[in-house]
């Protein structure tokens, strides 16, 4: 089960920051999710709409200029970061789940999605582009028909996976407030990858583990792993075996 550590070891480090997805790596994560403001010709990596939660500024993020934005403090000196600089951070193995909270020029974002993916050493086929705005996810997909797209959920769907194979999208991303193992199953069986949010607590890890989920997003990528790797050797333990 993929460990995504959500806007980085959040617990541990400033959310969305540099140092946070490098932790996260440091602790086994098996990549990162971080969220994405397109600004002209820049991409930012923050979650919320205001400044003031998250760093020394305020007002909306979608009203400051990028140079300003890059003068704000995020938290333990880290700067609000660029989507190029957290893809270079990453090592090749890493999966990268990029959600957009912003998007104005499909075409633009892809563009400088490129010229990030160029500076890095991540293939495309370790990223996976999500949203809870299917519309852009589908912009996206008609402009690159082999961009891995994720939808996101916050509810449970009445038309069950649909919405979500209706994208071509890859994988299907849902809250762990609402999911259950029918409907996981069910969107394994239309060829999703599920994914799950936001997953800190140990009994949620292993009911997710238990239900077969292709991943999970945590703000404790190393508790996830601790409790993952624990769960494999009790079941390889002797005298765990089946009778």
């Amino acid at each position: 089960m993929w460990v995504l550590a959500h806007r980085g070891a959040s617990k541990a480090a400033p959310e969305n920051t540099l140092k946070a997805f490098r932790l996260a790596i440091e602790k086994g994560a098996t990549g990162i999710e971080f969220d994405t403001y397109q600004l002209g010709e820049q991409i930012v990596v923050f979650h919320d709409r205001w400044l003031d939660r998250t760093t020394n500024g305020h007002g909306l993020i979608t009203a400051q200029s990028f140079e300003a934005l890059r003068q704000l403090d995020a938290g333990d000196g880290e700067v609000i970061p660029t989507l190029a600089e957290t893809l270079a951070l990453m090592p090749a193995n890493a999966l990268c789940n990029i959600e957009i909270k912003h998007l104005t020029d499909a075409a633009g974002w892809l563009k400088t999605l490129d010229l990030a993916m160029a500076a890095s050493s991540l293939d495309y086929s370790k990223l996976i582009l999500s949203s809870f705005n299917h519309t852009w996810l589908r912009q996206l997909k008609n402009l690159r028909p082999e961009l891995q797209v994720g939808a996101l959920t916050a509810t449970y769907p009445e038309n069950g996976a649909e919405f979500a194979t209706h994208l071509s999208a890859y994988s299907l991303h849902m809250d762990l407030d609402v999911i259950d193992q029918h409907y996981v199953t069910q969107a394994q069986q239309a060829g999703l990858k599920v994914l799950v949010y936001t997953v800190d607590q140990k009994e949620d890890l292993l009911l997710m583990a238990d239900w077969g989920v292709d991943g999970v997003f945590t703000n404790v990528p190393e508790l996830a792993k601790q409790v993952l790797a624990e769960r494999v050797e009790s079941a390889l333990a002797p005298g765990t075996e089946e009778k």
